[in-house]
C-alpha cells in the first residue's frame, strides 16, 4: 500500500550531525539532495569542531544550496544534545534524525517515512538500513537482544522475506534507530526530546521511542524506505575505557527505567532467543516463565 503524502507537502527538517569526514558527508548530503524525490526539505547540517579544510570547502559548497544550512556546535561529543539544539532551529513541521554515513537508496524513501509520520497516533517512524554488501543493519529495534536492544533481522539478506515475511512488510515496533528517524516536530517536543542528560551517546533512540509508546504512540518500521548505513563510520572507536565505562553506565540506566519493557518486548515473543545470532528461534531454557510458578 502506498499511502499519499498530504496537500501541500509538509516541510521536512533533515537533521545531519557531523565531524569531518567530508567524504560520507557529501555522499550523505548528495543523496538527500539530488536523489531523494520529496519536495519539500531543509538540511540542517550541525557541525561537531571539524578541523580539516576539505570539510570547510565541503561546507561552502553545499550551502550554495539554498536548503542546507550549517549550524555549529562545541563541547563533548552527545548525540542526543546536538539533535535537540538543532530542533529548536529547525523551520519544518516534521524532523528527520540522519546519520552523515547514510546513504540513499530509492528515492521515495522520505515520501513513504512522511506519509507513515503524519498518520494519527504515529510516533518515530524508521527505515530498513542496509551494510554496504546489502545484509540488513536496522530492520526495527527489538528489545533484550543482546543485552538492552538490537535490531530485527541484523545481517539477513536484503530480499530475505525473514520470519513471516517481517523483513518485507510494514509493522509496528518498539522502537526504531536514530540513525535515519522520521517524526513530526510537535511529537518529539511533546515527549521532551532525547535524553542529554543519561543517554549522551548509547540508547537515546530506544529511550525516545519507549517515552513515545508510553505516551500511547506506535512506532512503525517500513522496508519501503532503503538507505545504506555504514554504521558509525565517523564516530570512532568503542572499545576505548571511557567509551566502555560510558557504555555501561547507558547500558544500567536503560535497564533500571525500561527493565519491564526491556525483558518484555510487545513485537517479540518471549518464547523466543535473545541472543542476536538465534533471533526467531525457540530459546533453550525457555524464557518464559511457568504460569504455575
Amino acid at each position: 500500500m502506498v499511502r499519499a503524502v498530504p496537500s501541500p507537502a509538509p516541510l521536512v527538517s533533515l537533521i545531519v550531525p557531523t565531524r569531518d569526514r567530508p567524504d560520507l558527508l557529501g555522499m550523505c548530503v548528495e543523496g538527500l539532495l539530488t536523489r531523494t524525490d520529496y519536495p519539500e526539505i531543509e538540511i540542517l547540517i550541525v557541525d561537531h569542531e571539524s578541523k580539516l579544510p576539505e570539510t570547510f570547502e565541503l561546507f561552502e559548497k553545499l550551502q550554495m544550496d539554498g536548503r542546507v544550512r550549517i549550524i555549529p556546535y562545541v563541547g563533548p561529543f552527545n548525540f542526543s544534545a546536538i539533535n535537540n539544539m538543532a530542533v529548536t532551529k529547525a523551520k519544518g513541521s516534521i524532523i528527520g534524525l540522519i546519520n552523515n554515513d547514510i546513504d540513499v537508496i530509492n528515492p521515495d524513501w522520505l515520501s513513504e517515512m512522511v506519509s507513515l509520520s503524519v498518520m494519527t497516533g504515529v510516533g518515530a517512524v524508521g527505515a530498513k538500513l542496509m551494510y554496504p554488501d546489502d545484509r540488513v543493519q536496522h530492520a526495527g529495534v527489538v528489545l533484550g537482544v543482546s543485552g538492552v536492544a538490537n535490531h530485527f533481522n541484523h545481517a539477513m539478506a536484503r530480499s530475505n522475506s525473514g520470519y513471516f515475511g517481517r523483513n518485507l512488510l510494514t509493522s509496528q515496533v518498539s522502537a526504531v534507530t536514530g540513525a535515519c528517524l522520521v517524526v513530526r516536530k510537535s511529537v518529539f517536543e511533546e515527549a521532551g526530546g532525547l535524553n542529554e542528560t543519561d543517554l549522551a551517546v548509547a540508547y537515546n533512540d530506544v529511550d525516545f521511542c519507549l517515552r513515545l509508546k508510553k505516551m500511547g504512540y506506535r512506532n512503525i518500521w517500513t522496508p519501503h524506505a532503503e538507505l545504506y548505513h555504514h554504521e558509525s563510520a565517523t564516530r570512532g572507536a568503542e572499545h576505548t575505557p571511557e567509551n566502555a565505562e560510558r557504555f555501561q553506565r547507558e547500558s544500567q540506566y536503560m535497564r533500571a527505567k525500561w527493565g519491564n519493557e526491556i525483558d518484555h518486548d510487545a513485537f517479540y515473543n518471549e518464547n523466543f532467543s535473545t541472543d542476536i545470532s538465534e533471533c526467531f528461534q525457540l530459546a533453550f531454557p525457555p524464557r518464559r516463565k511457568k504460569p504455575w510458578l
